[in-house]
């Protein structure tokens, strides 16, 4: 037991790296994380040891530990796709020319997103509200709000709910709510047919 408990301090003595970056005030970043140009809305969290970079994220978003969203991509299409020939510090020194490269595309995630264990994102994915991206995924091209995708690349698994729940969700935009009323809604957050029909009343 006292094992357990030292290893878990020492996990969160750690830290986290967080750089031009505004993470909101209930929200979570766990230690041994890379954060960097990232913007992150209302209580949501990102798990240990995950890197994320030129990343907008929603409210209510759950990150699993050891994922990797973002990041500069090398240039396939000229000759030479080492550090060594384009501008900016890198994990070589030589340089041979300093060419400027495509600025890296930002990531869109939505609200109420879960992104599972080691999970990988492309630069310039967009992300719906509502979706689910299953463990082990990576993710090329955008998902759809309330879709669960998985799988390498990862493809559509199923619908969250059916279309017109899925629409209402949409309209209502609950992560928008204040804290009193989202405590109100939250008694029916089991049921999405009776947390609509709450609202209504």
């Amino acid at each position: 037991m006292i094992q357990y408990l030292w290893s878990k301090i020492i996990k969160k003595l750690r830290g986290s790296s967080i750089r031009n970056s505004t993470i909101h005030k209930t929200s979570k970043i766990e230690s041994g994380s890379n954060i960097y140009n990232v913007s992150m809305d209302k209580h949501s969290f990102c798990g240990y040891d995950c890197e994320i970079v030129n990343c907008d994220i929603g409210s209510f978003v759950s990150i699993a530990n050891n994922v990797i969203m973002g990041g500069g991509m090398h240039p396939v299409d000229w000759v030479g796709m080492s550090p060594v020939f384009y501008k900016g510090r890198d994990s070589v020194r030589k340089k041979f020319s300093e060419f400027e490269r495509e600025e890296p595309q930002k990531i869109t995630v939505g609200n109420d997103v879960w992104i599972g264990n080691n999970v990988l994102v492309k630069q310039g994915v967009n992300i719906g509200h509502g979706a689910v991206i299953g463990m082990g995924s990576v993710v090329t091209k955008d998902v759809d709000p309330y879709t669960i995708v998985a799988g390498i690349p990862a493809k559509k698994i199923r619908n969250r709910f059916d279309e017109e729940i899925s629409e209402k969700l949409l309209k209502v935009e609950w992560w928008n709510f204040d804290d009193k009323k989202l405590e109100e809604a939250a008694k029916h957050i089991k049921n999405p047919t009776l947390f609509l029909k709450s609202l209504e009343k």
